[in-house]
């Protein structure tokens, strides 16, 4: 047998034939991922141009370290260290207690827009440039449901029952500053003018505003607060710039330029407010608790007054000795002190517990003091009895008088402090927005994503068919089942071209395209079956008559294709060959060769004529043909039938070679009773069509019935990058054939 013209290109390092065959797999598919990365890339710069721009609004507050709540007292930053007081007015800042301020003075649980044409509506309305502030763009094309550019709808009021909250509601702007409210089924609720409260069917509705055509819809939803605050809390972004800075920044995003502003402008400003009420609130606290403190003291002070000079009068006494009056001195430093401690602690058992840090170390603080006030106490005991007496009395006098003194000084200050109360925050920037320049959509990201995108799916598309393709590409792999490749048939652009035309132009039923073999003689598909045609006539010496059968496993593998332009090339070397159409169902032979089907193989079987009329004389030398004749009911039992094997002696004895186009042996049985009168047997396979076990089942099958195939021939090769085989001389790599539709 002729060696295969096909010839394989080992390489020993399989991992890098597999990387350069999915390099190959990759340039042999750049027309499609080039088209859908295109695609791609394109839907990205759509969305891109017709996205909502998003706006920003920036804001900054600065945090200064929080003041003891009663001047003289000392804050817990001052007993744990210094800390910043930015996470705690973060959480202030986004608290429903703001928020929901902001919500309810804004009325921010309202939502009013108008509707837009779908996909391009909000696109066409951005770019209206009105030439008046009030104007409003004409619908186009008469559709004036829809919004083009400058309509608004301010509402003041909406109430509406629990039932209808977050529904989907719409008003219609009517003539004169009228409207009416519909529902989500398009019901009427109820009609108003603009400036008037109106109320219907439950709703309440009260129109501030109202710039539109007559006939435009607005979407209208009246929200439930807590949804609206949950909202604007995911919106809001709020955060301290720097480790430890006091500064707080915050930013919130929408497509309104103008609402984002509104908003991030007031919930900065009632964080600032509150600051201020709570700072207030702390001051007024703190002078209430020392306003009832001052009554009490009061009354000590009179008592000890009171019984220092009745003690004078009684003992008729007046000085102290000078030892006296030093520890006199220290015991008041003493008393001083520890009652100013205990007032301290009155005023933490307000806010703390005994087991916060800052309450245990006034108390440690009040224990050491006692301590050293316990120790003067054993040397006044070594006083006389009416120096003792004196000493005590006096104290009680002058700690009484300290304490009231100070009290009635902090009482002033808080007084002070309430009234002029400024907090702890202050507004650093303003918010502000820049209306030129939105934050998204970030359209060259955007663009560049699509684009990556596009061409990752197209390289897993090209990937994931190579995978799923598991059709053979190379004569090697048919010849590891047992079974020889006779010739590797390539692609041919021409035939192609021919067959593409005739589709095109008139449909099946038209003529078939022409012999390649005839009208393109040079074309190298042609020229592989020339070698064929040297490598059968060495092959069917052997066989025990001149009769080839060529089938196929399964439909599209091209085998019309080879039957007929083989039966040519060899008809041409002066030979008379004898082509026969046994596809008695869907055979059109006859159409490739321009005759007409009657009169055929069937009905020479069946007997309806005789061989010398079934069998025609083609436009080429020595190539006659018989057709498949009409279509039988029970083709594969007339091939059975004697009268088969009658015409086959009968063709062998009057024709050099006789060629059996036969259906593809997987889908009926016709090739399997041909075969077995046939003395040479070939099947066609296709690249990239049939796998290997296809073609090891339709070995099995023609073995199973006692006929042994000759070889194959491999119809249809590609040219692709990720190919490892030359194709004899021309230098080819895979080309690509698409011949015959059977």
């Amino acid at each position: 047998m002729q060696q295969q013209p096909a010839i394989a290109m080992q390489d020993p390092d399989d991992d890098e034939i597999d990387l350069l065959g999915l390099l190959g797999t990759l340039i042999d598919h750049k027309w499609l991922i080039a088209g859908i990365t295109a695609a791609f890339t394109t839907l990205g710069a759509t969305y891109a141009l017709l996205a909502t721009p998003i706006y920003r609004s920036d804001a900054s507050v600065q945090v200064e370290a929080k003041k003891p709540s009663i001047p003289g007292l000392s804050d817990m930053g001052d007993l744990l260290g210094a800390q910043s007081q930015a996470v705690t007015e973060i959480q202030l800042i986004t608290s429903r207690a703001v928020i929901g301020k902001a919500v309810d003075n804004l009325r921010l649980n309202i939502v009013a827009e108008p509707s837009r044409f779908p996909l391009l509506g909000g696109f066409i309305a951005r770019h209206f440039q009105p030439q008046t502030p009030d104007e409003v763009a004409a619908p186009l094309l008469g559709m004036s449901r829809f919004g083009w550019g400058g309509e608004s709808l301010d509402i003041f009021q909406l109430d509406v029952p629990d039932a209808l909250l977050e529904k989907r509601l719409t008003l219609v702007a009517g003539e004169n500053g009228s409207f009416s409210l519909l529902n989500d089924d398009d019901d009427l609720l109820l009609q108003g003018k603009v400036g008037e409260s109106s109320q219907q069917n439950g709703v309440t509705l009260q129109v501030r505003a109202l710039q539109a055509n007559p006939g435009t819809r607005f979407k209208v939803v009246r929200e439930r607060r807590l949804t609206t605050i949950l909202r604007y809390q995911d919106k809001l972004n709020v955060g301290e710039t720097g480790k430890e800075s006091g500064i707080i920044s915050l930013s919130l995003e929408n497509a309104e330029p103008s609402r984002a502003l509104r908003v991030l402008d007031e919930i900065s400003k009632l964080y600032v407010r509150q600051n201020v009420e709570r700072a207030s609130a702390e001051a007024a606290s703190s002078l209430e608790f020392l306003r009832g403190q001052l009554p009490e003291v009061r009354r000590e002070l009179e008592k000890a007054e009171d019984a220092l000079s009745a003690y004078q009068t009684h003992a008729k006494s007046a000085d102290i000795s000078l030892e006296t009056k030093a520890l006199l001195d220290q015991v008041v430093a003493l008393d001083t002190n520890i009652s100013e401690l205990k007032l301290q602690k009155a005023e933490m058992d307000r806010k703390f517990t005994p087991q916060h840090p800052a309450y245990q170390a006034l108390q440690k603080q009040i224990g050491e003091l006692t301590a050293k006030q316990n120790g003067l106490t054993h040397r006044v005991e070594g006083l006389p009895e009416t120096q003792q007496e004196l000493l005590r009395l006096t104290r009680d006098v002058q700690v009484s008088t300290a304490i009231y003194t100070q009290l009635l000084n902090k009482a002033q200050e808080l007084d002070v402090m309430r009234a002029g109360a400024v907090g702890n925050v202050r507004i650093i920037d303003s918010a502000d927005v820049d209306i030129t320049k939105p934050i998204k959509p970030k359209k060259a990201l955007i663009v560049l994503v699509a684009a990556l995108l596009g061409l990752f799916c197209s390289v897993a598309l090209v990937l994931l068919r190579r995978a799923l393709n598991r059709g053979i590409e190379t004569p090697e792999a048919i010849e590891q089942l047992g079974l020889p490749v006779y010739a590797s048939v390539p692609f041919s652009v021409l035939q192609k071209s021919e067959e593409s035309t005739r589709d095109k132009g008139q449909g099946r039923s038209a003529k078939a395209a022409p012999l390649l073999s005839i009208a393109h003689p040079t074309d190298l598909a042609v020229e592989a079956l020339r070698s064929l045609r040297t490598s059968l006539h060495f092959a069917m010496l052997e066989a025990g008559d001149n009769r080839l059968m060529i089938s196929g496993p399964s439909p599209f593998v091209g085998k019309t294709f080879v039957s007929s332009n083989l039966a040519a090339v060899i008809a041409q070397t002066g030979q008379r060959v004898l082509l026969i159409d046994v596809d008695m169902r869907k055979g059109y032979l006859h159409k490739i060769l321009g005759t007409s089907e009657e009169n055929g193989l069937s009905d020479l079987l069946a007997k309806r004529c005789d061989f010398d009329s079934a069998v025609r004389q083609s436009e080429i030398d020595c190539l006659s043909f018989l057709p498949r004749g009409q279509i039988p009911p029970n083709p594969s039992e007339l091939l059975m039938h004697p009268n088969f094997t009658a015409l086959l002696e009968e063709a062998s004895r009057r024709f050099d070679l006789v060629i059996l186009d036969t259906p593809p042996l997987l889908a009926v049985t016709d090739a399997a009773i041909v075969g077995r009168q046939a003395g040479t047997n070939l099947i066609v396979t296709r690249f990239g069509l049939n796998p290997p076990r296809e073609i090891e089942l339709t070995i099995r099958r023609f073995a199973q019935n006692g006929i042994e195939l000759k070889g194959a021939i491999l119809n249809g090769i590609e040219r692709r990058a990720s190919a490892y085989y030359g194709y004899g001389s021309y230098g080819y790599y895979h080309y690509e054939y698409t011949s015959d539709k059977d």
